[in-house]
């Protein structure tokens, strides 16, 4: 399934707020951490339905593969 591109981007920036939060670090590193990520990767493919997921989880999704490549 795909989700619409405009609801996408805004979900994007929701996630990467919450990420950027999460781990003290600015709304710059977190955007470019985000876009490098696997987690962006399964968003924008529409693997399991990732898009649907809530900003919560995949801000905390994104935090493990942060955590990971530390």
């Amino acid at each position: 399934m795909t989700a619409n591109p405009i609801l996408l981007q805004k979900k994007y920036s929701r996630v990467i707020e919450c990420f950027a939060g999460q781990e003290g670090i600015s709304l710059d590193a977190a955007l470019n951490f985000f876009y490098h990520s696997e987690v962006y990767l399964l968003i924008r493919d529409g693997v399991s339905d990732m898009h649907c997921m809530s900003d919560a989880y995949l801000a905390d999704e994104l935090e493990q593969e942060y955590q990971t490549k530390q």
